[in-house]
């Protein structure tokens, strides 16, 4: 392995540590991330902490303030709504496009996934729960075959895994996603691009929804 190589590979590792962190809520919104201290936490130079930060800051996940430093950004409520009405269009498409490209051996894949789901319920998993949701949508948008739409997707995407994390730990309110996933297999398989673009389009849309009609019994960090 080359110098610069093992440099990537060290950034990324701090890149992953800290996005998990900011995900999961460990490193809390609003909380100034200080590079000596985190370097010392991962065992690293400031360095690969600093470009893992400017990345996250690209992704939505750290604000930069000139002369302050870096925080975790702010969750608000009608945050997640923007970005949930931005992700409707965003999966609506993805699966337009991943209908004219899906194979057997995808639609196995997506099964498989949603199976994970569905024992993480079972199980009260909420990581894993999470984890196989993103896994789903993220085989979806790479089925598309739009670097465009991947790129937008994935900043779109780690926003609302965040808020998951941050409010949606009543493990109720995931007892339809299978099922709902399932439906959208079903369209994706159809070769119908409308119907798997409605069917992508209604499954964000009642998260939306829900976050519209629960939104003030969440906590707000703003």
């Amino acid at each position: 392995m080359s110098e610069q190589e093992g440099r990537m590979t060290l950034r990324e590792h701090v890149y992953d540590k800290l996005k998990r962190k900011l995900l999961t809520g460990k490193i809390k919104p609003g909380t100034r991330m200080m590079e000596v201290d985190l370097a010392e936490e991962l065992g690293v130079s400031r360095t690969p902490v600093r470009e893992a930060v400017r990345q996250l800051e690209k992704e939505g996940l750290v604000r930069i303030d000139p002369g302050r430093g870096a925080f975790a950004q702010e969750v608000s409520v009608q945050g997640i709504i923007d970005t949930l009405t931005v992700r409707e269009d965003l999966d609506a498409l993805a699966a337009s496009l991943a209908c004219e490209r899906i194979k057997k051996a995808d639609e196995q894949k997506l099964l498989e996934l949603t199976d994970k789901y569905q024992d993480a319920i079972s199980n009260g998993d909420l990581d894993q729960m999470i984890h196989a949701d993103e896994a789903f949508h993220r085989k979806i948008v790479k089925l598309a075959g739009n670097k465009t739409l991947s790129m937008v997707a994935k900043t779109v995407q780690a926003q609302v895994q965040r808020f998951r994390y941050l409010y949606y730990e009543d493990l109720k309110n995931y007892q339809n996603m299978p099922t709902e996933h399932r439906e959208i297999i079903n369209a994706l398989m159809s070769g119908d691009s409308r119907l798997a673009r409605r069917i992508a389009d209604e499954h964000v849309k009642r998260l939306k929804d829900f976050v519209i009609k629960e939104g003030a019994d969440f906590t707000v960090y703003k």
